[in-house]
């Protein structure tokens, strides 16, 4: 009777482990698919995309990607993206970092009120805060510049939420111990809370790196030059009268412009993991 219950479950547990196994790879072929399309389209002549025989056994080119650096500005576009995502993230780190120290070691009158203040701007959309933002560096003469691209990003309230909670879990003694031994609030957050903090820091520096590489509408709204244009809003400058029925060539810098991103996220994926960890564990 035992070994009968104990085949049926095992039966059902099988069961329910193949449906949730073919579930997951039918979500993950809808994720992927538009992915590896995009890749695939990148190498065959733009001729073959408009004619739609994307599977006929098209020649793969390189084609697409000479075009992409040789005749477009994909190259100064990247590197503005470089520029613009590197300050961003070191912005990141350094205000985000001082604003969860005080919320966590200072003393002071409603810090948990204005800590909760803080929580309460991230139910703001970003398109709510378009029309101020942009009033404010229109008058301050920031457009068509990078700062108008970093100033109003050099903090997040995700960011100061993620690291205080990793700071709440420096013990107390610490502190109390770096106070006996004469060390300025200065010293002991560099010398002690930002190295306990590595893995949530570099799991901050990985978040922010690719919000602001894939920032779209607010370059789109502040940028007027190639100079200056970011990545994303690089690609639909691409499509232009002189480039709008190359789809090849676009497929191919798209997927130039995913690379970084890739980079990012394969050297960042244990930090990912370990912060998330570390900030739901107390």
């Amino acid at each position: 009777m035992e070994n009968t219950l104990v085949k049926q479950a095992a039966k059902k547990r099988l069961l329910g482990n193949t449906f949730k196994y073919i579930l997951l790879a039918i979500l993950a072929f809808i994720v992927i698919f538009p992915f590896v399309l995009g890749i695939w389209t990148s190498f065959l002549p733009s001729m073959d995309i408009a004619k739609g025989t994307l599977w006929g056994g098209g020649q793969l080119t390189l084609h697409n990607y000479v075009t992409a650096f040789t005749q477009t500005k994909i190259l100064r576009y990247l590197l503005n993206s470089l520029v613009i995502a590197t300050l961003v993230t070191m912005a990141h780190l350094f205000f985000c970092s001082l604003g969860a120290y005080a919320f966590v070691f200072l003393d002071f009158k409603y810090r948990n009120l204005l800590f909760y203040v803080v929580l309460g701007t991230m139910m703001l959309p970003f398109e709510a805060e378009v029309i101020p933002n942009f009033t404010t560096v229109k008058v301050l003469g920031l457009l068509n510049h990078y700062s108008v691209m970093v100033i109003p990003f050099l903090t997040s309230a995700f960011g100061i939420f993620m690291l205080r909670q990793t700071f709440k879990q420096i013990p107390r003694d610490l502190k109390e111990a770096a106070d006996v031994d004469g060390l300025s609030h200065w010293q002991f957050y560099w010398k002690v809370v930002m190295p306990y903090s590595k893995i949530s820091l570099c799991t901050l520096a990985a978040y922010s790196f690719l919000g602001a590489w894939n920032q779209y509408l607010w370059p789109m709204l502040t940028t007027f030059s190639d100079h200056l244009r970011p990545v994303q809003d690089g690609l639909r400058q691409l499509q232009s009268e002189e480039t709008f029925n190359d789809w090849g060539m676009v497929q191919a810098s798209a997927a130039i412009v995913v690379v970084p991103t890739l980079i990012v996220l394969y050297i960042g994926q244990h930090y990912f993991k370990s912060g998330l960890n570390e900030g739901s564990v107390k």
